[in-house]
């Protein structure tokens, strides 16, 4: 099996060949913590988070870098608002984002450097881009990286040296030798951190961060890079150009990817507009595990629009998995002892194991390709579930055993697929559900009481008869996303659904 990455640089698929064999260097870009991180940032985490699981799932042994910039203008401008010291600001927000990952299953990478832990790290790295003739110093401190000394420059982006535009996070300055030279070091200005320099007190410039702590975590080349596409261009460019001047020819990354940008109303995220919305307030709505699905619905190179009815149609799609795993759980109970290590999976069984395995392997191999994984053989694994646990008591011993091991086998083939995709907690299938329950009655407004007081009063209808206002409550509650079900010889019970009028609503 070959992977296969859509690398950036070259515009193009191309089998992925580690620098060295059974081994990856993975770097991805971070947030700059100064607020709550919203869905776009949970969109450039989750894809790598589960690239970073594919690789290991392929057997890689996997360094994964990721950092957290906690020095830079807008957590200065955030912290002298708030009344607090900028890195304290800082630090408090790469805790609460690292929650939020938890919370999405992402997997904490092997390091988490911070800007302000790698000052000489960044400081010898100007250094060597200054003695190889790519940075200058200027009166007053500052420190600017030289584009016109970077043979390559714009090669990642696709940008010519003449189309660029000066300063994307700084005005132009007239002690530049070009207009598009970039900040390496910036003198101290009143009441910003700074650390102590060659050139005076100061702090990095934005670029520089990345080129520094991946240099030094990884090594000056090495396998992957990722991050948003808005990094293409200045971020990752500048990078690039940084590390290749330190470095030379043993500088620069294989293979750069980027995710597309997610969307609402057909407009970039962000938060200078106002239409963020943070992780935290979908995920009081929506189980987490239904955001992440839904992030990874579609291509992690294609943009992604938020709605609450794509949403909604994630939470029922892993509500029924879920559901179908715990329905089997139940149905083996009264057998797992008696299970014997001999038997067979049947024919059919097999095939299914079989397929549903190289289809995952197929399309995750294809550039990561996440869209319908969990459709396709995914479902005929599920239906074979579904199918066979009503049979299980009819069966004689024999034929019953081999069905066991059938649908052991099919629920870990299933597992594994979850597991990689990031889909599977270390919660049960029925605690898992509960909590998924519990956000519907979140987003229908209604508690557990409210909702039992509802079904009683539609059972008493039903009981007199009142078939006209049993089913408009049975309507109501369809509408909110609750679905009644009428279970012979069982009182009535309920289960998430698609909101019977679901729109293309953003809210």
């Amino acid at each position: 099996m070959e992977l296969k990455l859509y690398n950036t640089y070259t515009q193009q698929k191309e089998v992925f060949r580690p620098i060295n064999p059974g081994k990856v260097g993975l770097y991805v870009c971070g947030i700059t913590a100064y607020d709550f991180s919203h869905i776009g940032h949970a969109r450039a985490a989750v894809p790598f988070d589960v690239l970073y699981r594919f690789l290991m799932y392929l057997g890689y042994e996997v360094t994964y870098v990721r950092n957290f910039t906690d020095v830079d203008n807008k957590i200065i401008e955030r912290a002298k608002k708030n009344g607090e010291k900028p890195l304290e600001l800082s630090n408090r927000f790469c805790h609460e984002y690292l929650v939020d990952m938890g919370a999405l299953q992402c997997l904490l990478p092997t390091h988490q450097p911070r800007v302000s832990d790698h000052m000489d790290h960044i400081i010898n790295m100007i250094q060597k881009i200054i003695e190889n003739g790519c940075g200058y110093a200027v009166e007053g401190g500052d420190v600017f990286f030289s584009v016109d000394k970077s043979q390559n420059y714009g090669k990642l982006s696709g940008q010519l040296l003449e189309h660029t535009r000066a300063g994307e996070r700084v005005a132009v300055d007239s002690r530049k030798r070009n207009p598009a030279d970039f900040a390496l070091w910036k003198a101290v200005k009143p009441d910003e951190p700074s650390w102590e320099s060659p050139w005076g007190p100061g702090r990095p410039g934005w670029h520089i961060e990345c080129s520094a702590m991946s240099a030094h975590y990884l090594s000056p080349r090495f396998d992957i890079h990722g991050g948003g596409a808005d990094l293409i261009f200045p971020h990752h460019e500048n990078e690039l150009a940084q590390t290749c001047a330190a470095c030379g020819e043993h500088g620069g990354v294989n293979y750069w990817l980027h995710n597309g940008h997610l969307t609402i109303n057909n407009e970039k995220m962000s938060k200078s507009k106002g239409d963020f919305k943070p992780i935290r307030e979908v995920t009081e709505r929506y189980h987490p595990l239904a955001l992440r699905h839904f992030l990874i619905s579609v291509h992690y190179r294609s943009p992604l629009s938020y709605s609450a009815s794509k949403l909604d149609s994630s939470s029922e799609l892993l509500y029924y998995v879920y559901q179908t795993l715990q329905d089997l759980d139940d149905a083996l109970l009264p057998y797992r002892e008696a299970m014997s290590e001999e038997a067979e999976p049947t024919s059919e069984a097999k095939d299914i194991i079989i397929k549903l395995k190289s289809e995952f392997d197929k399309k995750m191999s294809d550039d990561l390709n996440t869209p319908h994984i969990l459709t396709g053989y995914y479902q005929v694994a599920l239906k074979f579930i579904n199918d066979s646990i009503g049979k299980l008591e009819k069966m004689q011993e024999k034929q019953r055993m081999s069905l066991l091991v059938s649908l052991v086998e099919i629920e870990r083939g299933a597992r594994k697929v979850l597991e990689v995709l990031g889909l599977l907690t270390t919660l049960s299938y029925a605690e898992i559900l509960k909590e998924m329950k519990q956000k519907t009655l979140t987003r229908a407004g209604l508690s557990e009481d409210d909702l039992s007081q509802l079904i009683q009063e539609r059972i008493m209808a039903r009981k007199k008869k009142e078939f006209e206002k049993s089913d408009v409550i049975r309507a109501e509650l369809a509408a909110k996303g609750i679905a009644l079900m009428d279970v012979v010889g069982k009182e009535t019970v309920w289960r998430p659904c698609l909101p019977s009028q679901a729109t293309n609503s953003s809210d």
